[in-house]
């Protein structure tokens, strides 16, 4: 009988029983026939710290990250990559053989291997983008549109505040529209992304006017319940592709499963309907 410890990996958060990430990494494990376990924890803010200290004890060789934590861990970390800190978050975290702890954000890598896979034509250089909220995703998202070489992002957010910081943060290539004027972000964007919770069960709907929405435009959302929302239907309505926000999810999951367990999973249709079965 082997003594060879099995690997263990988690997501924190505080809530994280909605979390879809065991169901998926659990799937991987048993699709590639891969000793391991991955579970939710529920981890408050006061003890954030002391958690993630225990846990390389316990054997578990990483964990990812969930709201409202992921600003936090970027301080417990020892290393924390360069897209990590320019999104200043964290979404993984991997523990290390030699005891340190590493910090890196795929959420942006997800969001464009989501549009890469659901419009493979998709072209980032091609026009603008129009990107709706500034929270922690629309970090993640407008670090991987100036990676890709989106040539402007018009950024809108219900409070003017938080859209100006990260104008100051990442530059001229954002330009700033007062929530009021959402709709006018629309106009020749080839790229539009609702980066809120508008939509989302339970939470408001998104009201901007879509009249300027072109029909060439490649419409996404963030928000994967309900998975079509009522701004993807909209868009889908006026001739736009679209793409959900599932796929996301999906695939900023890869680079963590691979680091932690050794083989890079795929995402395909099986791997989508395990997830929106469970």
């Amino acid at each position: 009988m082997s003594d060879q410890k099995i690997p263990l990996a988690a997501v924190l958060g505080a809530p994280v029983s909605h979390s879809k990430s065991p169901l998926l990494h659990s799937f991987w494990l048993r699709r590639y026939g891969l000793p391991g376990h991955y579970i939710p924890i529920h981890v408050e803010q006061a003890d954030l710290q002391t958690v993630i200290r225990t846990l390389p004890l316990m054997g578990f060789i990483g964990c990812n990250v969930t709201i409202p934590h992921k600003e936090s861990v970027l301080d417990l970390a020892d290393t924390v990559t360069d897209r990590a800190a320019l999104i200043g978050a964290a979404n993984m975290l991997t523990f290390r053989p030699d005891g340190k702890i590493s910090a890196d954000n795929t959420d942006g890598y997800g969001f464009i291997e989501n549009l890469r896979h659901g419009a493979p034509d998709w072209s980032p250089r091609d026009g603008p983008a129009a990107l709706f909220g500034a929270g922690g995703a629309a970090r993640a998202i407008i670090t991987a549109l100036i990676d890709a070489g989106v040539p402007e992002i018009r950024l809108t957010n219900r409070t003017r505040t938080r859209s100006d910081a990260l104008r100051k943060e990442f530059g001229a290539r954002i330009t700033i529209y007062d929530w009021v004027q959402a709709g006018n972000t629309l106009d020749g964007a080839t790229t539009v992304i609702n980066t809120t919770s508008l939509g989302m069960e339970g939470k408001g709907e998104f009201r901007v006017p879509m009249d300027g929405l072109s029909p060439d435009a490649l419409v996404t959302d963030i928000v994967y319940t309900p998975l079509q929302t009522q701004f993807l239907q909209r868009a889908a309505e006026m001739g736009c592709r679209t793409v959900d926000g599932l796929g996301m999810l999906l695939h900023q999951a890869v680079p963590a499963f691979e680091r932690w367990f050794g083989e890079r999973p795929e995402v395909d249709e099986e791997t989508r309907q395990v997830v929106l079965g469970g």
